[in-house]
């Protein structure tokens, strides 16, 4: 499971050193595609399998399925870490997400998201004020 919150840089060439404690869960070989709110989700190739499983059962008949799953699918790149633990993000991916040199890297249990540091910042705010009110729209879930 991941968790936990980490503040890291990009470099010049769009490299992202990857938290030692993410690491060995997600592998040699890892996806990371465009996210929901403007974060870029890492998957471990076994949880990206089991999405992709998932998205099969889909009806591709359905005009929103179709869009999700190409925005989705298109924006994934497989990444492995270097020697020094960084991953390339791709130009394309650091765009989408407004990432340019500070980063915030969290753990969401399956999956890890990579955030603008500014984002990341504007997101929390705003989800701080309102938590109290998620939590209590989930259904069935007591802390």
């Amino acid at each position: 499971m991941f968790m936990g919150e980490y503040q890291h840089t990009v470099d010049a060439k769009g490299r992202l050193i990857m938290p030692a404690k993410f690491r060995d869960e997600l592998g040699e070989k890892f996806i990371v595609t465009r996210g929901l709110d403007q974060c870029l989700f890492v998957y471990p190739l076994v949880e990206w399998s089991r999405l992709e499983e998932k998205f099969k059962t889909l009806p591709f008949t359905k005009r929103e399925n179709r869009a999700f799953m190409r925005l989705f699918f298109s924006g994934a790149t497989e990444c492995e870490l270097d020697k020094q633990g960084r991953i390339l993000i791709p130009t394309n991916l650091r765009e989408y997400a407004c990432i340019q040199r500070e980063v915030v890297i969290i753990g969401v249990s399956t999956r890890v998201e990579v955030w603008s540091k500014a984002v990341w910042g504007e997101y929390s705010n705003e989800a701080d004020l309102s938590f109290e009110q998620i939590a209590e729209k989930i259904v069935d879930f007591e802390l």
